[in-house]
């Protein structure tokens, strides 16, 4: 069950809730956050719903079956959208395109990019800074030094920026440089690192884990949503098969599942879903048809320069001719 309280209950309304909810033998957690208030209750006796919903400062209460229950649609019909400000929103009626480097390499490259990002209208721009690489002698990123100079360089040009970070420590010093966080599938069940991300007023990007499962990837979100923050949105992008065609299997079921199931923005990432460079916009078109609110690709000049991940990374020409099938397909589908 969880309870939505009024934004201005009262400390007396809201013990006089607790003692109430006690009496029913559920237990109650509270949880406030950017936009509200509320109380999730774990319990098994059944009981008439309207004996909490007449209660003083008590704004809605909802019946949530799943496990996860901040996360679930069983209690907010409509789908949440998030605002990145200067009119990028993702999620509501858009298709938010993302796109950018595996990995940030240096100066030069971030403005060629910028400047392809631009001319395609896409306003949002990832890239790694610090890269969980499975060899410690593959490039790992240039840390932090490196996210200040993409940054600077996307704000002068309207760009967003999204990039991933890997544990605790490094959130503090990353946090003024960051539109979104963005926790990979090697982290996705890193629950100190969820609850940290969930203390701060950022949007974070939850991938699913390779092996993870769609729930455990909800249940994952619920960790952030709990600890304060509802800026947030899931991220399929393949999980470990045992085939071995092609890098990861992406699944496209999922992408309607998650829509069943939550009210967050469901982002597809097309590059790690097949991993295979000729296949990424059949997958991202696939992927907008199966009612992602968004799509991430991976894009470099000369991918096979590119410094990680060329083998799934789109060229300029190939990045924009997979926009105009976009905006093309936008007009049929949105």
């Amino acid at each position: 069950m969880i309870i939505q309280l009024e934004k201005k209950v009262s400390d007396q309304q809201k013990q006089h809730i607790l003692d109430v909810v006690k009496s029913i033998h559920y237990k109650a957690t509270e949880v406030s956050t950017q936009f509200g208030k509320y109380l999730v209750c774990i319990g098994k006796q059944d009981f008439d719903i309207r004996l909490i919903g007449s209660l003083t400062g008590v704004r809605d209460v909802h019946r949530v079956s799943d496990s996860y229950k901040l996360v679930s649609r069983k209690w907010k019909v409509n789908y949440s959208s998030i605002d990145l400000g200067d009119g990028v929103i993702i999620g509501g009626d858009e298709l938010s395109v993302m796109a950018g480097p595996c990995s940030i390499e240096n100066e030069d490259q971030v403005q060629k990019i910028v400047t392809h990002l631009k001319e395609n209208n896409i306003r949002i721009m990832r890239g790694g800074v610090f890269k969980p690489r499975s060899s410690p002698y593959a490039f790992r990123g240039l840390g932090i030094d490196g996210l200040k100079m993409f940054s600077s360089i996307c704000r002068e040009n309207g760009i967003k920026i999204i990039t991933e970070v890997m544990q605790v420590s490094q959130i503090r010093e990353m946090h003024d440089y960051v539109d979104v966080f963005q926790v990979g599938a090697r982290n996705s069940q890193n629950f100190n690192l969820l609850d940290s991300l969930g203390e701060i007023d950022k949007p974070v990007l939850i991938k699913r884990g390779m092996s993870g499962t769609i729930d455990e990837l909800l249940q994952s979100a619920e960790y952030i949503f709990s600890a304060g923050n509802e800026k947030l949105m899931l991220c399929e992008r393949g999980i470990r098969t045992f085939e071995t065609a092609y890098r990861n299997t992406f699944d496209i079921n999922a992408i309607q599942v998650l829509k069943d199931k939550t009210h967050l923005p469901v982002i597809a990432d097309p590059s790690h879903g097949v991993g295979i460079r000729d296949y990424v916009s059949k997958i991202a078109l696939a992927s907008a048809v199966a009612g992602a609110d968004g799509v991430i690709y991976e894009v470099h000049e000369v991918p096979e320069e590119a410094a990680s991940d060329g083998q799934q990374t789109l060229n300029f020409e190939e990045s924009k001719f997979l926009c105009k099938q976009l905006e093309a397909l936008k007009k049929l589908v949105l």
